[in-house]
């Protein structure tokens, strides 16, 4: 543990301990409240409450947990192919349940620590944590995902990523049916204003936009091709929810559990399908594809019956 001292922003006063901190350090709301009861979090030398509100001014102790070490963790990853690898570049098929970095609060396996283990060398550019890390794929979302092995890979591909020149396509099992049947949804995206690790629409949030066709309409449901015109966390899930149909499984977003059950889902049927990009090096165009895992076409067997 380190002692560190944080001043509470100005967006945060009012909050409650446990909330405030789970945005300013990337621990979970529970793990802020357990370190609240051990002690951990003090105002002025006493102990804070969970549940207490923070005022302007205050400035909290905190004895936080030690970060991960920088260097990803050698940890093989069962279910994780390589898709395509040369010296510039490494594009891996994600399972779901791996996160695609290293993070406070996170003690799964992640993608740079399989890459490690499969001995495959990445950039060190980015934040130490999330070193080659280009774009990031949910914890709970399988497929196609890039990270860059060299440093000028890497500022090509952020550069290509920020400014939309990468085709980003998902596919995307969602409650109900889509009408019309192909749309575009514009509605901006921030941080939900009460929920931890939860994103919402709210006014102020950064654009968003979202294309949909849907590709096979079936008892209930319907399942969509998805391309993301820019990239913001749960995008897709914050956008289908708010439209009224949640992906099957994504109970965070309001899907059905009766659904999530017969489908014998334990996450969102969300899944990215194709990435096209210029590669970084050579400008050749290229196009990298994931197959559905095991689990989304069970799901999908089930409601077309």
């Amino acid at each position: 543990m380190s002692l560190r001292l944080l001043p509470v922003p100005e967006g945060l006063v009012g909050e409650r301990v446990d909330a405030a901190l789970a945005r300013m350090t990337g621990l979970s709301r529970t793990r802020i409240g357990e370190m609240c009861q051990e002690g951990a979090v003090r105002r002025g030398g006493l102990a804070l409450g969970k549940s207490e509100r923070l005022a302007e001014g205050d400035l909290l102790e905190v004895d936080l947990p030690d970060p991960r070490p920088a260097d990803p963790v050698p940890t093989p990853v069962e279910g994780m192919g390589l898709i395509y690898q040369d010296e510039d570049i490494v594009v891996v098929d994600k399972p779901a349940g791996i996160a695609a970095h290293p993070s406070m609060g996170w003690e799964g396996p992640d993608v740079l620590g399989a890459l490690a283990a499969m001995r495959i060398r990445v950039a060190t550019s980015g934040a130490a944590e999330r070193q080659g890390i280009v774009s990031r794929l949910d914890v709970g979302t399988s497929g196609v995902m890039i990270v860059a092995k060299g440093e000028r890979a890497y500022s090509v591909l952020k550069r290509a990523f920020r400014e939309h020149r990468v085709d980003k396509t998902y596919h995307a099992l969602v409650q109900g049916h889509l009408d019309p049947s192909s749309g575009t949804i514009d509605a901006p995206i921030g941080r939900h204003p009460s929920r931890e690790w939860k994103m919402a629409i709210i006014d102020g949030g950064r654009e968003s936009v979202t294309h949909y066709d849907v590709i096979e309409a079936m008892p209930g449901a319907c399942l969509a091709r998805v391309r993301l015109e820019t990239g913001r966390t749960h995008q897709i899930r914050v956008h289908m929810s708010a439209v009224g149909h949640p992906c099957v499984g994504d109970e965070t977003y309001g899907a059905d559990p009766a659904m999530a059950q017969r489908t014998g889902l334990a996450r969102q049927w969300l899944h990215a399908r194709h990435l096209g990009l210029a590669h970084p090096i050579t400008g050749e165009q290229m196009v990298f594809t994931s197959q559905y895992p095991d689990d989304l076409v069970h799901a999908l067997e089930i409601l077309r019956t």
